[in-house]
């Protein structure tokens, strides 16, 4: 039962969402708001960033419909269950939406993402959980209440917020990678995830090279910090990365685009005993080009990351909350849930302006 204790109308019974129905079809619906239990909250929806796997979702059909998605998402407590404690009607937060169990064998071993419990979504809007940031509230499941909620500064937006679990993600990545400082990373894709991941590596001591078909992309990586951006199409990178290293090759590559190629030239960059990580090869079925000498011969590592880890959660906060990282300078667009499609199609097709895009319900 939804406890009483709530900031909008008691007469609100309805919200909207913007409902997946089926390979590439997005519609804006009124939907019950949902009920919450005594140990959850109640999230009004303010901010929502559109996350590459939200896209593949849809435009490939990987999950069936119909569910209501966005999960980079901050808003302020509309409403408390009786047994919640240390959260109140009004407070701003931020929700991730997968905690794991920390108690099975791959939370022993930090691959929190492979934990069976992990891949339960705590988040939801209605529908098969799937997140539920795509509406004006969604419902916070009790271990999220208690693991994955993070308390908003004053002086920090909600858009900057929900940056928490992307952060969090690339975090992530370069822990996996045994990042360490001095080293020379070739970020392939800067976008708004290969943005986030240069200026995370960079607070870190890498020396980063970004590399992206788009000039604006380009530009902006410089202004954050990348010690050279180059156009593979147009730049001789191979030569650039050589005169960052001796000649030795990248210590680093990682793959923050959606590219077969892109992974085969992260090999040859890399130096011998280098390594390359995955980090935007999520389609189930997807195969990838791969030079198996060079990782026998050569001792060349391939490795992956996905998802964040629980034990960045304090961290990614602090980054984003002391403005360490510059999330905010990667919002290129903002668009009400009415207009979801329309960000959706500029996120999959980008312009040469556009960076992240942030839905505010």
């Amino acid at each position: 039962m939804m406890s009483q204790n709530r900031q909008f109308p008691s007469n609100t019974q309805e919200m909207r969402a913007a409902v997946y129905r089926g390979p590439g079809e997005i519609s804006l619906e009124t939907v019950p708001v949902p009920d919450i239990l005594d140990g959850e909250i109640l999230v009004r929806v303010r901010a929502c960033g559109v996350c590459g796997t939200d896209l593949k979702k849809i435009e490939q059909a990987l999950v069936p419909p119909p569910r209501i998605f966005g999960h980079e998402v901050a808003g302020v407590v509309a409403a408390v269950g009786a047994a919640v404690k240390g959260y109140k009607v009004g407070d701003r937060v931020a929700t991730h939406h997968h905690i794991p169990c920390r108690e099975c064998f791959y939370c022993a071993r930090k691959l929190f993402s492979q934990c069976e419990f992990y891949r339960r979504t705590g988040t939801t809007a209605g529908f098969e959980p799937a997140g539920g940031g795509f509406a004006e509230y969604i419902r916070v499941m009790d271990w999220i209440v208690a693991g994955g909620t993070v308390p908003i500064p004053d002086n920090v937006s909600f858009e900057e917020a929900s940056f928490l679990e992307p952060l969090n993600t690339c975090l992530k990545a370069l822990e996996t990678a045994s990042l360490e400082p001095g080293e020379v990373v070739v970020v392939y894709g800067q976008g708004p995830v290969g943005l986030l991941m240069m200026q995370a590596a960079r607070a870190q001591g890498a020396r980063v090279l970004g590399l992206d078909f788009l000039e604006a992309r380009l530009e902006t990586a410089r202004e954050l910090g990348a010690e050279a951006a180059l156009d593979p199409a147009r730049d001789d990178v191979v030569r650039a990365v050589a005169g960052m290293t001796d000649g030795r090759g990248a210590d680093l590559a990682i793959v923050a685009a959606a590219s077969p190629e892109a992974v085969a030239d992260a090999q040859r960059i890399v130096r011998r005993g280098g390594r390359v990580l995955l980090f935007a090869q999520t389609v189930p079925g997807e195969l990838i080009p791969v030079d198996a000498s060079s990782i026998c011969m050569e001792e060349k590592r391939l490795i992956g990351s996905y998802s964040a880890s629980v034990e960045l959660q304090e961290k990614a906060a602090q980054m984003i909350f002391e403005r360490r990282i510059n999330v905010a300078r990667l919002i290129s667009h903002r668009f009400p849930l009415e207009r979801l499609e329309e960000g959706i199609r500029l996120a999959s097709h980008p312009s040469a302006s556009s960076l992240k895009i942030v839905i505010q319900p």
